[in-house]
């Protein structure tokens, strides 16, 4: 909204209407407002949820402290997707389709979270949403982002086109190697290789000439596999106070990094990193991002006044998940979102050697003392605090390793 208004006001020469121009300052104002925004409007949100005494409601798991948590308020991820929401409409250029996609994101998972969150408190049902309704919502935006990266005409990346030595002298430039060019294809970033540009329809490149035609069903494919997998794995880490929302920040910076250099065409020739014209656009979003996680972090920090719910948690993980998509790095989410995988696959592990002994021996057995697999180490003996710190400190050292891949060739 702003960004229209000042580009019309540059446009009538007004000064100080340029800096609207600049991401970086664009930037900086998603992060300022929304942690505004977030410890503000928090603090309110916090009040108005314990007079509706829309409180945790806890499970018996013989966790020391557990019961202290009884009564916190939840569903907070609202006072999350409302410090995103205003900064990026206000900062935004609305008309970019990867801010339009973001968007529709950051709403459509909310919306699951927030029904979740909503059969929990008021209808009293522990369970919540039926996992079938969350996983038909988690496609149907696979579905939406899939597509639209596939067949939108404002979706391109621009390639490396290798030419002869006889081409480069008809183009004026002995030295010249290649020649760049946009293109729509379902292409990705590969980390630790040279020539980093794959394309998923050669997974189907056994159908011949058809291979271009049906490669769209392999990225959507993919596309609903990713977002359905980080999502949950967010949601299974929002288990002690501040875990979830730590992590998504360390992430998000990450990803912010990697949204600037891809949308920047001389940082991207320089490291080797597919040009994906105008998604620079992308780092106010993930900027209004942070500014909300770390805004909510005030709150949720042990001892949590108030809880994400899976209104946030879904979201924050469906936001992770997708922006990796837009700029096309969604390989290195095993690495960059390690937390989240371990804690879904420690969930996946238990389960399922549970599962396996009941039936072989008839007494099933577990890997860990509980998953996921923070609850295994407060069984331990540590103390919440401990682990939730140690935890980002992993985040850390996974979101620098990711940086790393950059340069590791």
């Amino acid at each position: 909204m702003l960004f229209t208004l000042f580009e019309y006001l540059k446009s009538i020469n007004i000064p100080g209407a340029g800096m609207f121009q600049y991401i970086t300052f664009r930037s900086a104002m998603a992060v300022i407002f929304a942690l505004l925004i977030a410890t503000v409007f928090g603090k309110r949100m916090i009040r108005l949820l314990q007079r509706q005494q829309i409180g945790e409601v806890v499970r018996d798991l013989g966790l020391e402290g557990q019961y202290q948590k009884k009564g916190t308020p939840t569903m907070g991820g609202i006072i999350i997707i409302t410090s995103i929401l205003i900064p990026v409409l206000l900062f935004a250029r609305l008309s970019n389709i990867y801010i339009i996609l973001m968007l529709v994101t950051t709403v459509w998972l909310g919306v699951i979270g927030f029904l979740d969150d909503y059969i929990k408190v008021f209808r009293k049902n522990k369970e919540g949403l039926a996992g079938r309704f969350k996983i038909i919502g988690q496609v149907g935006l696979g579905l939406i982002i899939g597509l639209t990266l596939y067949f939108s005409n404002d979706v391109k990346v621009r390639v490396k086109i290798p030419i002869t030595q006889e081409q480069a002298v008809v183009l004026g430039n002995n030295e010249l190697q290649h020649v760049t060019e946009d293109v729509k294809a379902p292409m990705t970033n590969v980390p630790f290789f040279k020539n980093s540009q794959f394309n998923y329809s050669s997974l189907v490149g056994f159908l011949g000439e058809k291979a271009k035609k049906w490669g769209w069903v392999i990225f959507v494919l993919i596309t609903i596999f990713i977002i359905t997998a980080v999502s949950n794995g967010a949601n299974i880490t929002d288990g002690l106070d501040g875990l979830a929302t730590g992590v998504s920040s360390i992430t998000g910076i990450t990803l912010g990094i990697f949204a600037y250099l891809s949308g920047h065409v001389l940082y991207a020739d320089y490291l080797n990193v597919m040009y994906i014209p105008n998604s620079q656009e992308l780092v106010v979003f993930m900027s209004a991002f942070i500014g909300a996680c770390v805004g909510f972090l005030w709150y949720n920090s042990f001892p949590a006044q108030v809880f994400m719910g899976d209104t946030g948690s879904l979201t924050i993980g469906g936001i992770i998940a997708v922006f990796a998509i837009l700029i096309r790095i969604e390989l290195l989410i095993p690495i960059l979102c390690g937390v989240f995988l371990v804690e879904n696959i420690s969930v996946m592990m238990q389960v399922g050697y549970f599962k396996y002994t009941k039936k072989r021996f008839g007494t099933g057995r577990r890997i860990f003392r509980m998953a996921p697999l923070h609850h295994h180490y407060q069984l331990k003996g540590y103390t919440e605090s401990k682990i939730v710190v140690r935890f980002w400190i992993i985040s850390i050292i996974l979101a620098v390793l990711t940086i790393v891949t950059l340069k590791v060739r």
